[in-house]
């Protein structure tokens, strides 16, 4: 089977489990949506959107964090993996937005990633979901995925996403992005599938018979 059919397949069946999808990480306003992206390094969703339930009711904006400071910062997040390094970027990051950007949140990718703590897929995600651009942020589950299917040679990350920008049409990335993200964690998970059972690495891959490793971004 070739790319394209591959890539032809994979959307076919991406559509049929997930025709309609949602962003993953609850968010009040874009400010949130950002906070919780930092915020999600090293953790998963579930766990973000647990802690951020009980305080975006109350600080969703720039200049709350700013007011709250560091340490409260950690206080409110430090159930979640390197809290104390994130609850810097965040403090620093609505540090930024308040005295250069009047506490909006820039619109560009050059100037998200300039952004204390932010990154690239970071950047990416924010760009996506919630202005509309079209971005195509790739995580370590997509990375994994893509190599599983065959999309990539999996060097890198910024690899991978280069790989998948030429393979997918753009008006698709912003949807493709979280269907990969999702069918991920319902069907090719990390430590069961290996590239072997699920219906998407079978339909490209009918005859694999040794489980895929995949490499680490």
């Amino acid at each position: 089977m070739n790319k394209i059919q591959k890539v032809k397949n994979i959307q076919i069946l991406l559509n049929k489990y997930y025709p309609k999808i949602s962003v993953p990480l609850k968010h009040r306003n874009t400010f949130t949506l950002l906070v919780s992206v930092l915020l999600s390094a090293q953790c998963t969703d579930k766990n973000v959107n647990n802690v951020t339930k009980n305080i975006y009711d109350k600080y969703y904006k720039p200049e709350h964090f700013v007011i709250l400071g560091r340490k409260k910062i950690e206080k409110l997040i430090k159930s979640i993996g390197i809290f104390r390094i994130k609850a810097k970027s965040i403090y620093n990051l609505s540090k930024t937005l308040v005295e250069k950007y009047n506490g909006k949140v820039p619109k560009t990718f050059e100037q998200l990633e300039e952004l204390p703590g932010v990154g690239h897929k970071t950047a990416s995600v924010v760009m996506s979901q919630a202005f509309g651009y079209p971005a195509f942020p790739v995580d370590t589950h997509i990375h994994r995925l893509a190599q599983r299917w065959g999309l990539t040679n999996g060097k890198s990350v910024v690899q991978t996403e280069e790989d998948l920008k030429k393979l997918f049409p753009k008006r698709y990335w912003n949807k493709l992005h979280l269907q990969i993200i999702y069918y991920g964690r319902e069907y090719c998970k990390a430590r069961d599938c290996y590239g072997l059972s699920c219906k998407i690495c079978s339909t490209c891959y009918p005859n694999r018979k040794k489980p895929l490793i995949t490499k680490k971004a």
